[in-house]
């Protein structure tokens, strides 16, 4: 019975292996970010180098607040309330990325286009983590964790 949809048994929202994917998301967010405005910076403007690095740090910026929120939102919603400021947090974390991103353009600091790639370390970092869940799925013959 404990392996039903309404089982009221209290559950940890965040698991040990849900901590791991985070981890390696960031890391490779953050490496995938390094990597980018190093090379950049010997072969691209310094606009788009700055760029690349006020997007992926909005990016990381983005990820952790949003693992955050989620989490909050996710105790409460499971604890039976939905807080309005929960909701406030979502918006706010789009107001506040977009406000930076604005000002970094208006103020000639750095491309609108290299601060969007800069905003994509996510998808590259889900990419690494997709890469290492198959090389253990098929080489190793593991189960996805």
């Amino acid at each position: 019975m404990s392996d039903t949809a309404n089982n009221t048994a209290p559950t940890t929202v965040v698991t040990e292996e849900d901590h791991g994917l985070n981890t390696r998301v960031f890391r490779a967010m953050l490496a995938v970010t390094v990597v980018s405005v190093a090379v950049s910076a010997f072969v691209g403007p310094w606009r788009f180098t700055t760029g690349l690095l006020i997007g992926g740090m909005l990016a990381l910026f983005s990820h952790r607040w949003l693992r955050n929120s989620a989490a909050a939102a996710i105790n409460l919603s499971v604890g039976g309330g939905v807080r309005q400021i929960q909701l406030f947090q979502f918006i706010l974390r789009y107001l506040v990325i977009g406000a930076a991103m604005f000002a970094a353009f208006e103020f000639g600091v750095a491309s609108l286009s290299a601060m969007l790639i800069g905003m994509s370390s996510f998808v590259l970092a889900l990419f690494v983590e997709a890469s290492r869940e198959f090389y253990f799925a098929i080489i190793r013959r593991e189960e996805i964790s």
